[in-house]
């Protein structure tokens, strides 16, 4: 989805958002709140399976074999 960002292209999105920010009205804030915590969420759902990956990967990588193979890379 492309969105036509209303704003000067020297800004930063970061440096944006601060200003749109400012100008949120209080009562839109709890809902801004929800919608950032629901994306930090959803970032660390994404990241688990990697990491239930990686652990059970580990116990072939981790290992004198292993090491020797990639040892003259």
């Amino acid at each position: 989805m492309s969105v036509r960002m209303p704003y000067d292209g020297g800004m930063s999105t970061r440096e944006v958002i601060a200003r749109e920010l400012e100008r949120l009205p209080e009562q839109d804030l709890d809902r801004l709140l929800s919608f950032l915590l629901s994306l930090k969420e959803a970032h660390a759902e994404n990241a688990v399976p990697t990491l239930a990956a990686e652990s059970a990967l580990a116990k072939d990588w981790l290992t004198p074999e292993e090491d020797a193979a990639w040892a003259s890379l």
